[in-house]
């Protein structure tokens, strides 16, 4: 097995280090995403994964660059599902609440704020930013479809932090701000839809 996994690419082990590092995410919290633990999970020393990513701080915004990219790939996907007729919707705004919940994003990037590494978040804006001007054909120059990609991200970070508390707190139903959130995206791609037949 260890035979195996030295004959690994560099990139194959980048990647199966980032696999493990996102599994501890979930499972542990971000505290626990560090370089001893995500080496002792692949049977990997602390050095080699230093030369993968040079710090737990790399390997952090590593860590947000590879779910940035898992998340946006699947959100792309399902808005061209949608448009397709084969997906809804709904799929698009529960795989973005379900990458900040359940994929752990929320809980990752909050604690990169808080450790002081915000530059880690780039990956972030950079990858949603492209989806954003891949789903239309005006680009950049469509500031509607950045407000409404802006209002969902954040909707689906608020409820990943807080959505369980303050939904309770206000005597609503736990999927209040995914529902909501669907409604408003439904209404924005109809109006893209529109805008384009005119």
């Amino acid at each position: 097995m260890s035979i195996a996994k030295r004959r690994l690419s560099p990139e194959a082990s980048r990647n199966m280090a980032l696999a493990a590092a996102r599994d501890l995410l979930i499972e542990t919290g971000p505290q626990s995403v560090t370089l001893k633990a995500v080496a002792a999970r692949i049977g990997r020393t602390h050095a080699n994964l230093l030369h993968h990513f040079g710090s737990a701080s790399g390997l952090q915004k590593a860590l947000a660059a590879y779910l940035s990219d898992e998340v946006c790939g699947m959100i792309a996907q399902a808005i061209l599902k949608s448009r397709t007729g084969e997906g809804t919707v709904r799929d698009i705004v529960d795989l973005t609440f379900d990458a900040f919940d359940k994929q752990g994003g929320a809980a990752l990037w909050s604690w990169m704020m808080l450790t002081g590494n915000e530059d880690a978040l780039d990956p972030i804006v950079d990858a949603i930013h492209a989806l954003v001007d891949d789903i239309g054909e005006d680009g950049h120059e469509d500031r509607e479809k950045h407000d409404d990609t802006l209002a969902l991200v954040l909707m689906a970070l608020g409820d990943a932090l807080i959505g369980d508390r303050l939904s309770g707190s206000l005597g609503l139903p736990r999927d209040s701000a995914r529902d909501m959130a669907e409604r408003q995206l439904e209404d924005a791609l109809e109006r893209w839809k529109c805008e384009h037949e005119d």
